[in-house]
């Protein structure tokens, strides 16, 4: 650093100092194994997902959090709930904890908001007036608080509901990969049963892929006994 100066040399010497305490936690790290951490009292519905799917992924974003920016990607597919809101003449501030799409990966780069639109058109939700979108909520499963958001709920008869989850980009790829997303049904389920005070089985909840045009119910989701068993699968630190 002797060929440098001012802000140069500042700056260089920060990095020489964040480079030694990531050596350092790497070092602790590996001497302690990989170590335990508990789960927050609260809990996002897509935190849940990353359990079920890697619990390994989810201890390393407790351990340590990192902020992610939304990708263009991903806010095209917020566009698209956006756009959906104003389509149904329901408009509704998102939060910025979940936002729609956040988690979807496309096949395409080039897949267009306008295809999103003109795919959606031919689908059988195109002619259908939800009964609510942009659900925002807070349940308790186990003992932790999962908040989440709803992307649209539609009324099937006067007890029955179905909770739909718009998704811009490519199914899971593999039997673990679509139990592991199932669990985000499982929970939005669980979360409109408490709101409407109905009977969890008069609530199906599905996944429609938009540029797809296909809508896909899993069968067996999880109960509540279910997400409560996942939750617990964690052991509490004493």
């Amino acid at each position: 650093m002797a060929d440098l100066r001012g802000w140069d040399r500042e700056r260089a010497k920060a990095w020489e100092r964040d480079i030694e305490l990531l050596l350092r936690e790497r070092e602790l790290n590996r001497r302690r194994g990989s170590g335990r951490v508990e789960l927050p009292t609260h809990l996002t519905v897509s935190s849940l997902v990353t359990l079920a799917s890697d619990p390994k992924a989810l201890a390393r974003q407790i351990r340590r959090p990192v902020p992610k920016k939304p990708a263009p990607l991903a806010r095209r597919g917020t566009s698209f709930h956006r756009w959906l809101e104003g389509r149904w003449g329901q408009q509704r501030l998102m939060d910025e904890f979940e936002l729609p799409g956040a988690s979807d990966d496309f096949d395409e780069p080039d897949a267009h908001l306008d295809e999103l639109r003109a795919r959606f058109e031919e689908s059988e939700w195109a002619g259908r007036e939800p009964f609510d979108v942009e659900v925002p909520f807070e349940t308790m499963i186990a003992d932790r608080v999962v908040r989440g958001r709803m992307d649209a709920v539609f009324q099937i008869s006067d007890d029955r509901y179905e909770v739909v989850d718009w998704k811009t980009g490519r199914r899971p790829d593999g039997k673990k990969a679509e139990a592991a997303a199932s669990v985000q049904l499982a929970a939005y389920r669980l979360a409109w049963s408490h709101l409407a005070a109905v009977p969890l089985d008069r609530v199906s909840a599905a996944f429609h892929y938009v540029l797809l045009n296909e809508t896909v119910r899993p069968v067996d989701l999880l109960d509540e006994r279910g997400l409560v068993t996942l939750v617990e699968s964690v052991p509490a630190l004493r």
